[in-house]
């Protein structure tokens, strides 16, 4: 590290002569100054383009038009946002072999490309593959850097710089103020990126390929959203065209998480990823019920897609009699043996059904095109396409192989119990059939009261009878606490894509949530997936996670233990309180965390948000519900346990760990839930109590 000496003077412009006139600060300051003039350039001739005569029609102009207006606002100028974070001096001037396509020894790194009037880089983006160095670089292997420099910012201005000497054997490795300084920076909003902080290992996932899914096992701070949140701007950089005819999907627990991350990509310049949650995935019927644990354990369960299967098929007559295709004076006469053979042969298949009643008039067309042929005929396609079309030959589809409505199709299973025993006979047992058996039959549809995992099943059946729409690549977050019947729905929107997997196994929090990532990605249906393990935290302090982790015995026994780079000295208290003060000594730890810079979270089990609401309104202190988090309004947020997970908070009061663990159905659930709880902030955390903590704390 190289902050007492001078280091060299930077260009201007990359690749161009120091300028001894100024001093370093200055002119990394100027060289700013200038890239935000580029920028702006840049948009206003984007801005300036005349396309009346380009396009061919009005189709095309209209597509045209949208795209460049996408390029306008991925041009925009984040004024509070630092255009470049770093810069690269090479040993050696780039020639564009290494795929960058730029020439020159010295580049700066930011969030997106910005080039000079004359087409020259000004800034680089980090995704390039001439900007991976700055991540991976260090002085056992330097990939011919010979200088590394950090920039600090307050707001949008540039204020400090740091160099490492790379290739210098008389400087010492040391640890980058600067990047510590980053990544302790307050958490006050949504989510920001980490393009500026992204660790060796972490780049390395960020920029694997696109062909092979990953699945991330990561404990608590260790960056695994920001990682599926960057690959997904990497993968769009580098496959743009690919992924823009394909799409590319993240996907969340809940609406809070996908609002506290939203922000994350369009800062990346990339504003057309779309965000869901599983349910708004397989939404096709209003979700207004519930089940209780064990019927949606069940309901969730990857053997249901075979019952549902066999549901599918259970309307499926084979034909008695033979039908007669009449053609002008001739009759041609297709018998019960060849129609049920033709059946057959396309259930053998195991096509989707929808498929199969498409193709059966065509195969019965066929047979008929081939008996005029041999009656010494000549009929081409149209008149196979006719005969397919024929009244005989629609009436014997819909008798052979009738409609299916999924949402009625699941309505009738989980309504009926001889159907269901008929179609889960040695799948599901006597018991397991009367759990997910409703009380009372509905009167109609519009009746029902689904439940989120009635809609799964409607989405599993809708694909067996059509089939459902693969993007490129999806996302999937808090992936710990899907179903196998959900991964399987996930699945199918990437059955032709790859996937980035993010999850905790200790954080899982459903009564079904997976004990094995092996296990998941076969039900996602890619048993292929890669699995990596990120342990190093830059998030939690290091006081808080050594705490957190003494459950981990008991909740998730095989995960390594968690470390962190981050050691906040006095930023861990346990309080235990009188049992008629717990409310006010909530609200006085709320005042003190007031009192510092940063975000604060009161997280605590659900049934207490009521009276935690009334203490604080009564105290004065106005609060926010999860993800309603900016940066303007209140710092302080009421968080309920149940939807804690992925968000964080600089201080973190947390309030009666035994009424978390006691809010769940069994206590190993509560005790992963009061994981994630613990593992919530990132400067400071708080925990009062009444009640005595759990044993496994210690």
């Amino acid at each position: 590290m190289s902050s007492p000496a001078p280091p060299p003077t930077p260009a201007t412009s990359p690749g161009g002569p120091d300028d001894g006139a100024a001093s370093p600060l200055a002119t990394e300051q100027a060289h700013l100054a200038a890239s935000r003039a580029a920028l702006r350039a840049m948009r206003a001739e984007t801005e300036a383009l005349d396309i009346s005569d380009v396009a061919a029609n009005w189709v095309n102009a209209e597509v045209l038009a949208a795209e460049i207006e996408q390029r306008i606002k991925a041009l925009a100028d984040l004024s509070g946002t630092p255009l470049f974070f770093g810069r690269l001096d090479f040993e050696h001037p780039l020639d564009g072999r290494d795929g960058s396509g730029e020439h020159g020894h010295r580049f700066y790194i930011g969030r997106r490309h910005v080039h000079d009037g004359n087409g020259d880089p000004m800034v680089i983006d980090w995704r390039a593959p001439v900007s991976q160095p700055f991540y991976r670089a260090t002085k056992k292997d330097p990939q011919d850097v010979a200088l590394r420099r950090r920039f600090g910012y307050d707001g949008g201005e540039l204020t400090a710089y740091e160099d490492e000497h790379l290739t210098d054997p008389a400087e010492a490795e040391q640890a980058s103020e600067l990047l510590q300084r980053e990544i302790e920076k307050p958490r006050v909003g949504p989510m920001r990126d980490i393009v500026a902080t992204i660790q060796p290992e972490q780049d390395e996932l960020v920029r694997a390929p696109l062909s092979g899914t990953v699945c991330v096992q990561g404990a608590p701070g260790t960056g695994k959203t920001a990682v599926g949140l960057h690959r997904v701007a990497f993968l769009l950089y580098a496959h743009r065209e690919r992924l823009a005819r394909s799409g590319t999907l993240v996907i969340g627990p809940n609406r809070s998480f996908l609002r506290y991350i939203e922000q994350v990509l369009p800062t990346l310049g990339e504003l057309e990823v779309k965000q869901a949650t599983v349910g708004e995935l397989v939404g096709r019927v209003e979700v207004r019920g519930t089940d209780d644990a064990v019927a949606a354990g069940i309901k969730g369960d990857a053997r249901m897609a075979e019952v549902l299967r066999r549901a599918v098929r259970a309307g499926v007559r084979m034909p008695e009699e033979g039908i007669v295709v009449v053609r002008g004076s001739r009759r041609w006469r297709v018998s019960a043996g060849q129609l049920t053979e033709l059946v057959r042969e396309l259930l053998d298949r195991d096509i989707r059904y929808g498929a199969a009643r498409e193709a059966l008039p065509q195969r019965i067309a066929h047979t008929v095109l081939v008996q005029m042929e041999r009656a010494g005929e000549a009929p081409d396609d149209r008149v196979q396409n006719a005969v397919a079309r024929m009244p005989v030959v629609k009436a014997l589809v819909k008798d052979v192989l009738p409609p299916v409505d999924p949402a009625k199709l699941v309505m009738r299973l989980l309504s009926d119990a001889d159907f269901l025993a008929a179609q889960a006979d040695g799948v599901l047992d006597a018991g397991e059939q009367r759990a997910i058996l409703w009380e009372r039959p509905p009167r109609g549809l519009r009746s029902v009261r689904w439940s989120a995992a009635d809609a799964v099943l409607i989405d599993e059946a809708h694909d067996l009878v059509e089939r459902t729409g693969s993007l490129g690549h999806v996302v999937l977050d808090e992936a710990q606490d899907l179903s196998p019947m959900q991964y399987r729905a996930v699945g199918r929107r990437c059955s032709t894509g790859s996937a980035t997997i993010l999850g905790d196994i200790a954080q899982g929090t459903t009564p079904w949530a997976t004990d094995s990532w092996e296990s998941a990605l076969t039900h996602l249906g890619k048993a292929d997936g890669q699995v990596e393990e990120l342990t190093t935290g830059f998030r939690v302090p290091r006081a808080v996670i050594a705490y957190a982790s003494r459950l981990l015995p008991a909740i998730a026994p095989g995960l390594k233990e968690a470390t962190s780079i981050r050691d906040a000295a006095g930023s861990f208290e346990i309080r235990p309180v009188p049992g008629d003060a717990g409310d006010e000594a909530v609200v006085a730890a709320c005042r003190e965390a007031l009192e510092r810079e940063g975000s604060i979270g009161l997280i605590a089990a659900d049934g207490r948000l009521p009276a935690l609401a009334g203490a604080l309104t009564a105290a004065g202190l106005p609060f926010l519900a999860p993800g309603d988090e900016t940066s303007t309004g209140s710092r302080l947020t009421l968080v309920p346990s149940s939807l804690a997970k992925g968000l964080e908070y600089d201080y973190v009061v947390l309030d009666e760990p035994a009424a978390v663990v006691a809010g769940e159905p069994d206590h190993r659930t509560g005790l992963r839930r009061l994981y994630v709880c613990l593992t919530r902030a990132v400067s400071g955390l708080t925990i009062t109590h009444t009640q005595p903590l759990p044993a496994e704390l210690g």
